[in-house]
Formats: C-alpha cells, sequence, structure tokens
C-alpha cells in the first residue's frame, strides 16, 4: 500500500492540530510546519484542503489558527483520506486501467467475470472497515489507542465480498 505526500502530510498536520485542540489552543501554520519539518507554504496548502473538506475550521487575526471543526473521535481515517485524496478504490478505477484503445475506454472484462476488480473492491472494502474504526483521537492518544480501535474491527478474512 503507498499513501501520497498529500495525504501523509495532511494526516500529521491533522495531528497537530487535534493535540492543541485537546487544550483548547488554535494551531498556526508556521508552528505546525515547525513541528512537522515542513515548509509553511506546504502546510497552507494542506491546511486549506483539510478546512475545505470540513475538517478544520479556522480564525483569522493574531490569535487566530485552526481548530478542528468536530472532536477528534468524530472523524475517522477514512475521512481524512477522501478528503485529502480521494476514495482508495473507486469502481472508476478500473475504467483508467481498462485494456481497451484510447477510443473504448470500457474495460476488456465484464464486471462479474474480472477477479481483479473483485480483489481491489475486497481490498478496497477491508481498507475502508479499518480506517473508519480509527479516529484521530486514536491517533493523538497514541498506538496504545489505535491498536485497540484495530483490534474491534472484525477481520475482512472472515467475510466475503460480493464481487
Amino acid at each position: 500500500m503507498r499513501l501520497s505526500a498529500q495525504e501523509e502530510y495532511g494526516l500529521r498536520c491533522l495531528v497537530q492540530v487535534a493535540m492543541r485542540d485537546r487544550v483548547g489552543e488554535s494551531a498556526q501554520i508556521p508552528s505546525i510546519a515547525a513541528a512537522e519539518g515542513m515548509s509553511p507554504e506546504y502546510v497552507g496548502k494542506l491546511m486549506r484542503v483539510l478546512r475545505q473538506g470540513g475538517l478544520l475550521v479556522s480564525t483569522r487575526g493574531a490569535t487566530g489558527g485552526y481548530r478542528l471543526a468536530r472532536p477528534g473521535d468524530e472523524i475517522t481515517l477514512m475521512q481524512i483520506i477522501e478528503v485529502l485524496d480521494g476514495p482508495l478504490f473507486a469502481d472508476s478505477f478500473c475504467n483508467s486501467h481498462s485494456g481497451g484503445s484510447s477510443q473504448n475506454l470500457s474495460c476488456v472484462h465484464s464486471p462479474a467475470a474480472c477477479s481483479i476488480r473483485f480483489l481491489w473492491r475486497w481490498v478496497g472494502t477491508a481498507l475502508d472497515k479499518v480506517l473508519t474504526q480509527i479516529t484521530l483521537a486514536d491517533l493523538v492518544a497514541g498506538p496504545g489507542s489505535v491498536s485497540t480501535a484495530i483490534h474491534q474491527v472484525p477481520s475482512p478474512l472472515t467475510r466475503e465480498i460480493a464481487p
């Protein structure tokens, strides 16, 4: 699995905001950039994406900054990933890897007979289940909280995903 830089760094920025939010403080771009070793310009871009995605609210002024739009235990990793980069696997994926000619964008395989589509849908569903179970608050609380959340997810290996 490969996450984009935008997903990784956006998540790190959100964790910084959530840590400050827990103690009633706003987070400013320069302090997030310094804590995460990123440029203020890049942090600003990520914060804009997260704000437009409804995960952050911003306040202007000397005492302003960014805060979570809702409590960290109501923001799942799945929501964060979708805001930063879209769904991990969308049915449209097969259209961009169709194997057809440039004039024919439909897949050369029928959806019902494509084992590859079935595999990616299953993997995507399994990841969705895990990422929906883990919240921003879990990340802020530390590895123990993330581990607990992961262990509460029913194993995707015991359930079959319909093709």
